[in-house]
């Protein structure tokens, strides 16, 4: 395949923000310059040049313009892009077997989709099927969509103002080891007694019904914030004690991301359902719902139904299978287990400096650094909004959460396939920023 040139490579970046008048806003808020082009660990708004360390929105796991991503999706393009929902193709074969073949035994049929909501829409409607119940449990700082179901299942942000969620949502507390008020005798987080007390309260709002509980194995728009060990599995116990299927949701976690293949292998547990989304498809819409033959079969027997449009597409199957084996090949799982402690390392010098750094945390190259107010320990998201807003000055993106309730906590998931001096790079412009605003 042959690489053009960039088709933006001309645009001006005045008056970016005159431009965007056009633009229905969504919550973000836009950066203060228009991105002309993308490549490896880099993003550009014209001549300048922009480290990304959430790749695109977490989901670039091998950088921008990977060549053999661009190879693939030029020669489907050409010969095999979209079909009828009912018709099979060689891609989507393919990446059903790699991604059953890599997952444990009761994680054997997968269905491909787009976006991770409407996987986790999926998951919970196969759920509910699946059991004949309807209450969904979710924690209270996750991220699951946007769409009905996945949006009711979401308490990070985005509840107010449109009236009632779907009926049967229910909510366990954030296992959040810096925050959390449970505490044991020796003022040790205590995880497993908030989580009884949380089902406790989950027994007493139940109408009867409960069909699954929706978990992610690092809650990234939470804060990335890192389930404990033995969390998943203990939650799996409440789950089949009462009759439930616990889905576990790794739009960011999977395919290396988190330093494992899968983030809930460090659990000790198979999950009744898992999810996929964003690092699958690397930035293409991609997702995919995995379960096992028992619950395919009884789904098939009551008539389960997800027909869409853009169900088991061949191009992003392509996609998928050939970010499998690039990660695979590459040896990119080491690479980000690697690249992930040494920038938790460089920042923890940066914490030792300065005791606005609350809280650093993450597994793999997911990593989350609370900024707060030391006195008091509450976030601290003006500070934190000024060092963001200066790092892009800079040349670094590094995602703030910038929701009132939790704020003042950067989100960094860079792609895997980047390098120590990528890292160290990042690593100068953390230093820089603060030692401005810091002294």
């Amino acid at each position: 395949m042959t690489k053009t040139s960039a088709p933006y490579e001309q645009y001006s970046q005045e008056n970016a923000s005159e431009k965007s008048k056009h633009l229905l806003g969504y919550g973000a808020k836009f950066a203060p310059m228009v991105i002309t082009r993308a490549e490896g660990s880099y993003v550009y708004a014209g001549d300048k040049k922009i480290l990304d360390f959430t790749s695109g929105q977490m989901s670039t796991l091998l950088g921008h313009g990977h060549p053999e991503i661009c190879e693939t999706i030029s020669e489907h393009a050409y010969h095999l892009d979209h079909l009828f929902s009912g018709m099979l193709s060689p891609p989507v074969l393919e990446l059903a077997e790699k991604l059953t073949g890599l997952l444990p035994n009761g994680l054997d049929r997968a269905m491909f989709l787009s976006t991770g909501s409407e996987a986790n829409e999926a998951a919970i409607k196969l759920a509910k099927v699946y059991t004949g119940k309807f209450e969904v449990v979710g924690l209270s700082l996750s991220w699951h969509g946007m769409t009905g179901v996945s949006g009711g299942t979401t308490y990070q942000d985005g509840r107010k103002n449109h009236g009632p969620s779907m009926p049967g949502n229910l909510v366990l507390p954030t296992p959040n080891a810096y925050r959390s008020i449970f505490r044991k005798q020796d003022g040790s987080y205590d995880w497993e007694t908030e989580m009884d007390y949380g089902f406790g309260l989950i027994d007493a709002a139940s109408v009867g019904s409960l069909a699954a509980v929706i978990v992610e194995p690092v809650m990234s728009s939470g804060g990335m914030i890192v389930l404990p060990e033995g969390y998943l599995k203990r939650l799996h116990m409440h789950c089949k004690k009462r009759g439930m299927l616990l889905i576990v949701d790794e739009a960011q976690t999977a395919i290396g991301r988190c330093g494992a293949m899968f983030g809930f292998e460090a659990y000790d547990i198979v999950p009744d359902i898992l999810t996929l989304s964003k690092t699958l498809g690397n930035g293409l819409p991609l997702s995919a719902v995995v379960t096992s033959d028992e619950i395919a079969q009884k789904a098939a027997e009551e008539h389960f139904l997800f027909y869409t449009t853009h169900v088991n597409d061949p191009l992003p199957c392509a996609v998928g299978a050939k970010v499998l084996n690039i990660v695979i090949r590459d040896n990119l799982i080491e690479n980000s287990a690697n690249m992930g402690d040494l920038f938790r390392s460089e920042l923890k010098k940066l914490q030792a400096k300065y005791n606005q750094i609350g809280n650093i945390r993450g597994r793999g190259l997911m990593t989350g650094v609370e900024i707060i107010k030391p006195e008091t320990r509450e976030a601290d998201g003006e500070l934190a909004g000024k060092l963001a807003d200066r790092m892009m000055e800079l040349g670094l993106s590094a995602n703030l959460i910038s929701v009132p309730a939790f704020g003042g906590v950067f989100r960094i998931a860079p792609p895997i396939t980047i390098s120590k001096e990528e890292i160290m790079q990042g690593v100068e412009i953390f230093n820089k920023s603060f030692a401005e605003f810091l002294g």
